[in-house]
């Protein structure tokens, strides 16, 4: 039987709850060192110039490769989560403490001398919105449920 909960556009055509618009960008958000070297290996002249410009310090730059892995690997796995309820499953979890990990990355950075920046803190209040949104949307818990349809 169907969840009454949620309105018959959040289903897709076979009676399944599609994933939020804001999942997608989410997982953008979370994977955003990702994109970053993404662009910078696409732009070969000026890629080693952009990643300086986001991270100057180098080490900076492999350790927010980390709480993006979660993120990657559920944007694959999203396609295909129906084959894998389970694994879905446990992506939730993962993504909730990336995010809380990210949450506490620039607070950090600042406490240790990085400089105060307006990127710093929109980036910030961006991450805080979605932990708020990956913990407290009930759409979005009730598709990483095991076998939620």
């Amino acid at each position: 039987m169907k969840n009454t909960e949620f309105i018959p556009a959040d289903y897709d055509t076979q009676g399944r709850l599609r994933l939020p618009l804001l999942f997608w960008g989410v997982l953008l958000l979370q994977a955003r060192t990702w994109v970053l070297f993404a662009i910078a290996s696409a732009s070969r002249e000026s890629g080693n110039a952009l990643l300086t410009l986001f991270y100057p310090d180098h080490d900076n730059f492999w350790f927010g490769l980390l709480p993006g892995v979660p993120a990657v690997l559920a944007f694959l796995l999203s396609g295909r989560r129906h084959g894998y309820p389970r694994l879905w499953a446990a992506f939730r979890p993962l993504l909730l403490v990336a995010q809380l990990a990210q949450v506490l990355w620039f607070p950090l950075l600042w406490l240790n001398g990085e400089p105060l920046s307006g990127i710093g803190l929109t980036l910030l209040g961006l991450d805080l919105f979605a932990l708020w949104w990956l913990s407290c949307n009930p759409r979005l818990a009730a598709l990483f449920r095991t076998g939620a349809d």
